[in-house]
């Protein structure tokens, strides 16, 4: 496919979606203009008289009460669900290990303190851990001896024979 012809289709998706999107927010509009002339008629105020007036007041402030009490309790029912997913998620963390294990710090304790802390009362005597421990023995590593290098060169190219066969000779 062409740079131009993905060009052309691109442009055709956007405009598309474009329409799309504009008639999607006028049946929005629509909706809400229908969902309010429903829930609330216009009002005739002006055949109404004062006590007419004022029933009709304490009616709409019932149906504001109403309304608020609704709200109020969807919206702590929102934040005890908000609450119990933070909660679940804290758990699901713990659950996953990724939590930050804190720096330890170094103590200074003994063998005994440390297996009185363990095993508590049970442990009376104490033990010596030192005479448990095995012996190891060391092997004696085999050392050569140093000698002159000049007389091992010597002996090893083969040459102290003519070496004095020279010697003699002079």
């Amino acid at each position: 496919m062409s740079a131009s012809r993905r060009l052309i289709l691109k442009t055709i998706l956007l405009k598309k979606a474009e329409s799309m999107l504009v008639s999607d927010i006028k049946e929005k509009k629509l909706e809400r203009q229908n969902t309010l002339s429903e829930r609330v008629p216009p009002l005739k105020l002006s055949s109404l008289s004062l006590q007419n007036l004022q029933g009709l007041c304490k009616e709409l402030h019932h149906k504001i009460d109403a309304v608020d009490e609704e709200r109020y309790d969807i919206a702590a029912k929102v934040a005890k669900n908000d609450k119990e997913i933070e909660n679940l998620s804290h758990k699901i963390f713990e659950l996953k290990g990724k939590m930050k294990r804190p720096a330890l710090k170094r103590v200074k304790i003994s063998a005994e303190a440390m297996l009185g802390a363990l095993l508590g009362t049970k442990m009376k005597e104490t033990v010596d851990f030192k005479s448990n421990l095995k012996t190891v023995k060391k092997e004696e590593e085999k050392k050569e001896e140093v000698t002159d290098w000049r007389k091992n060169v010597e002996a090893m190219s083969g040459m102290e024979g003519r070496k004095k066969l020279f010697d003699a000779g002079q």
